[in-house]
């Protein structure tokens, strides 16, 4: 294996020329705009930075983007990036000012340059490590700085004054010590930046510190990294081989995209037919994160979802199982969508009902008898509202699930585990208690609110995750208004309960903002009638719709609730 020591300026450019390319084991791009933050101070400071792993090839290895678009070279693919996609792509990303694709869309990372920043070490316990990230959620974006929402304004602006580098804010930029990290590198003249930094002349004692600071930052360019390269005689399985093995330190690649890691080297082109089916779920308003497709390939060529057994699994049985999970997960959407009005993941609990949902159509090669199709939605609608895979081990008790269906096809057996693991099934006021937003209960008060014909109170728009525009997306919204709760001294938990939600458009939220309960809801029930209110199971006394009477509105709605809830579920069922 030769080494080399290549500066970062060098390997930018190349990442940029096309002459390096990413295989197809690995992930997407995922870092956190944080991240990138703390890897341009580790650089800054010339902090260990980890190292490049590259194997350079002449065989017509499978591709996949990167996530920022690349010149077309006589030379691409034959240098393959195995490890350092998540540093070269955000230091592609500032250094050139370009924006990086996530989940389809552009977005710029954007770091700010203090220029007024402290000497010594990082400030406030800022993690400088810039080694490969742990895997993030399928949700996570490139963020701000809202890990200082919480403070005050005054505390927010010391805080960051003591860092070097931060995450871009039209407040920050809009104060002269601070500079686009982007915008230092697209020019070698620091006149502009000097003049916008309120330096009039050179003569000035900050003239030479910005400028020794802005030279230093520029000096990132030549920091240079240790990069592996593998050589040309190794066979893409061993290539795929060490991948696995240097992402398994550390924890850095979640299991699934190790597994997939394992798939692509003995079936070329599989992450164009799953990133193809990806496309074809989105059509139903339903996103599959690619690692759930990766276990959905698990679960049918091994009869159950652990990854570990993917190694031993011949690519002929791994291409029968995409096939059948094809089919299964069609089912599992529809199913979802028509039977149980589920419209999107979101209102799922866990992923992993779309696996149990596609061996019952795989076993029962779709065909289910009216008893079968109760007792199946029963489970589902039960199971989600209390969060069956959302506690303890997740893949033991899908496992547990798949073996009832593998081994008997029983889907009335399903609820016994769910049964033992919960005590009773029927939801009771109690239950809501303290209970917020990521309560698996909050999609089934949205369920059975949607059901009883709950509507926008303004444009008495249905309730729906499909509408079309911004000003009608549905969101939730805090019956008794969360500012005035809080003058009060309620407590967070109590504020933010499922029991103190209704569900309306995002621009009827912004017009009702925080204004007094006694007085909103009385316009809405002169507009549209109590039903509108009695829909959403908002008490029609409007004595409890007082701030001083906040806990006597809870226990009463918490009962409404529950009564809701638990209906719809029985109806839905046919119970």
């Amino acid at each position: 294996m030769q080494q080399q020591n290549i500066p970062i300026g060098t390997l930018v450019d190349m990442y940029k020329r096309g002459e390096m390319r990413l295989p197809e084991i690995q992930r997407h791009y995922v870092w956190r705009a944080t991240r990138v933050r703390d890897l341009l101070d580790s650089l800054y400071r010339g902090y260990p930075s980890g190292s490049i792993l590259m194997w350079e090839t002449d065989e017509p290895i499978p591709t996949r983007d990167f996530a920022i678009a690349q010149d077309s070279t006589a030379f691409a693919g034959r240098k393959l990036l195995l490890d350092g996609q998540q540093r070269l792509t955000s230091l592609t990303a500032v250094l050139n000012g370009e924006p990086v694709s996530v989940r389809g869309r552009k977005k710029p990372i954007d770091i700010l340059f203090n220029l007024e920043h402290p000497e010594g070490p990082p400030a406030d316990g800022t993690d400088v490590e810039s080694d490969e990230d742990s895997p993030v959620t399928p949700d996570d974006e490139i963020a701000d700085e809202s890990d200082e929402s919480e403070d005050g304004e005054q505390g927010i602006q010391e805080k960051l004054s003591r860092r070097t580098f931060v995450v871009a804010s039209r407040n920050l930029l809009s104060q002269p010590q601070w500079v686009s990290v982007s915008e230092v590198f697209r020019t070698a003249n620091d006149a502009e930046l000097l003049e916008r930094a309120g330096i009039e002349s050179f003569k000035e004692p900050r003239f030479q510190k910005y400028s020794d600071r802005l030279k230093k930052l520029r000096a990132i360019k030549q920091y240079p990294y240790v990069v592996h390269v593998l050589e040309r005689a190794m066979s893409y399985e061993e290539v795929t081989e060490i991948f696995v093995r240097v992402n398994s330190l550390g924890a850095k690649l979640r299991s699934s995209d190790l597994a997939l890691a394992q798939m692509t080297s003995r079936w070329p082109n599989l992450l164009k037919q799953l990133e193809a089916f990806q496309d074809e779920c989105e059509q139903s308003w339903f996103t599959i994160d690619l690692g759930q497709l990766v276990r959905a390939i698990v679960v049918f060529a091994t009869k159950q979802c652990l990854f570990r057994s993917v190694a031993s699994t011949s690519v002929d049985k791994l291409k029968d199982g995409w096939e059948q999970a094809k089919e299964g997960l069609r089912f599992a959407i529809n199913f979802l969508r028509t039977n149980a009005g589920i419209e999107d993941e979101s209102l799922l609990s866990s992923p992993m009902f779309i696996h149990a949902l596609a061996a019952v159509s795989r076993v029962k090669d779709n065909k289910l008898t009216g008893a079968e199709q109760r007792a199946l939605l029963h489970w589902l609608l039960v199971a989600n509202a209390r969060g069956r895979y959302s506690r303890g081990s997740t893949e033991t008790l899908l496992n547990e699930d798949l073996a009832i269906l593998f081994r008997s096809g029983d889907i009335a057996a399903l609820m016994e585990p769910v049964k033992r693991q919960f005590g009773r099934l029927h939801v009771e006021p109690g239950d809501l208690a303290g209970r917020g937003v990521n309560s698996p209960l909050f999609s089934l008060a949205y369920l059975a609110l949607k059901a009883g014909g709950a509507k926008d109170w303004y444009s008495g728009l249905g309730l729906s995750l499909t509408h079309q525009g911004k000003l009608h997306f549905i969101q939730w919204h805090h019956v008794i208004p969360k500012s005035l709760l809080k003058a009060k001294g309620y407590e967070t938990s109590e504020i933010n309960e499922i029991a103190n939600m209704a569900f309306i458009t995002g621009q009827t939220n912004r017009r009702i903002s925080n204004k007094e309960a006694t007085g909103y809801l009385a316009d809405i029930v002169s507009k549209q009638g109590v039903g509108a209110l009695d829909s959403q199971c908002v008490p029609a006394d409007p004595a409890l719709w007082a701030t001083d009477r906040y806990r006597d509105f809870l226990q009463h709605r918490r009962t409404e609730l529950a009564k809701r809830m638990n209906a719809f579920i029985q109806e839905k069922a046919g119970l």
